[in-house]
């Protein structure tokens, strides 16, 4: 529709280009308002007949280029007789034969309108062409967007991969022991690893989810932490209400959570506490977690990634997420926690044309 009503706008200011150019410069004694109602009939009559012709010989298929300007050469006297006739007839005038017109005066003015055709033609064809450059250039946008989706959620996958058999491990094999010794509580540890996977296998289906979703993902995974490390890991979860349906990208707060209990609260001796939270600062979404572990090593860089990939998700895994996923007003920032351990943060700006 866009390329069509630009083509109709090019035509009508050809047409208007031609009236002015017969008052002003050929001086035919006519007004400009007749010269340009005579123009726009004749100059839509070569237009349709173009059409017309084109469909009749290519039908669906793409002209060659030399036959299509050939084509609007011969249209243009039909065009011109066509449009003329009915431009006679709506001022009253007896419309003549096409041979008498072609006999006349007006042969030059048909002439004009050949080369005006053919101009028109080309013109009208590259502007063809740059249209289906553009309508390419959208399709392979709408292919690199698909891509980078797929990429995205492989990525997703992957990150999945790389947290899930560590945690699974220790669960599992923490889980065996309580079997035989504490069955209520080994039975409360399978319910909530039955409640996680489900969570996480819903979310590796998904481009996306709600902050309620992650938060029981989330809390799911604290508490199968809590069972297996006992009195050394406590957490709080703080989700306000008006925020449970805000829309995000799946498992972004899990690697940050994985990264505070297995390299801040699980290594120190007497453990720690896990503190996630959401809240609203200005137009951004704002995540922490929160943790009393170790802290930042002096060494630390947040853009480092581990080689070992199965035993460390990587923070710089989390922000080319948010960087493909929401531009660079996303962001995540660590800091040292005083006394002791580090806050994360996930900034997400909630207007960003790529908000998830």
């Amino acid at each position: 529709m866009r390329q069509h009503l630009k083509t109709l706008t090019w035509l009508i200011i050809f047409n208007t280009a031609i009236a002015l150019f017969i008052t002003v410069v050929l001086r035919t004694g006519q007004s400009l308002l007749v010269n340009w109602v005579f123009s726009m009939l004749i100059g839509f009559s070569i237009n349709i007949v173009i059409s017309a012709m084109r469909w009749v010989i290519w039908r669906q298929q793409k002209p060659h280029r030399i036959a299509f300007l050939i084509v609007c050469i011969a249209a243009a006297p039909i065009g011109y007789f066509i449009g003329g006739s009915i431009g006679m007839l709506y001022y009253g005038y007896k419309a003549p034969s096409f041979m008498s017109v072609m006999r006349s005066g007006e042969g030059i003015l048909v002439i004009m309108s050949a080369f005006i055709s053919l101009f028109g033609g080309v013109f009208f064809w590259n502007q063809s062409k740059v249209a289906e450059l553009e309508t390419e250039q959208e399709k392979e946008k709408a292919r690199s967007a698909a891509i980078e989706r797929q990429a995205m959620q492989a990525q997703l996958q992957l990150l999945q991969a790389q947290i899930e058999p560590h945690m699974l491990f220790n669960t599992l094999a923490n889980l065996q022991g309580l079997i035989a010794i504490d069955p209520e509580r080994a039975q409360h540890m399978l319910g909530q690893l039955i409640r996680y996977l489900r969570a996480t296998l819903n979310s590796s289906r998904t481009e996306q989810t709600n902050l309620k979703h992650e938060f029981e993902l989330l809390e799911s995974y604290l508490e199968l932490l809590a069972i297996r490390m006992g009195k050394r890991l406590s957490y709080q979860i703080e989700l306000p209400s008006e925020l449970e349906q805000c829309a995000i990208a799946p498992m972004l707060l899990q690697p940050l959570v994985e990264n505070a209990i297995k390299h801040g609260v699980e290594p120190k001796l007497e453990g720690g506490n896990i503190f996630v939270k959401a809240e609203m600062r200005q137009d951004a979404l704002q995540l922490s977690v929160i943790d009393t572990g170790l802290g930042l090593p002096p060494d630390y860089d947040e853009h480092y990634r581990s080689p070992d990939n199965q035993s460390h998700v990587g923070n710089a895994n989390v922000r080319e997420r948010l960087l493909a996923l929401y531009g660079p007003g996303a962001h995540l920032h660590l800091k040292n926690n005083a006394p002791q351990g580090v806050i994360a943060t996930l900034t997400i700006p909630q207007s960003h044309p790529n908000h998830v």
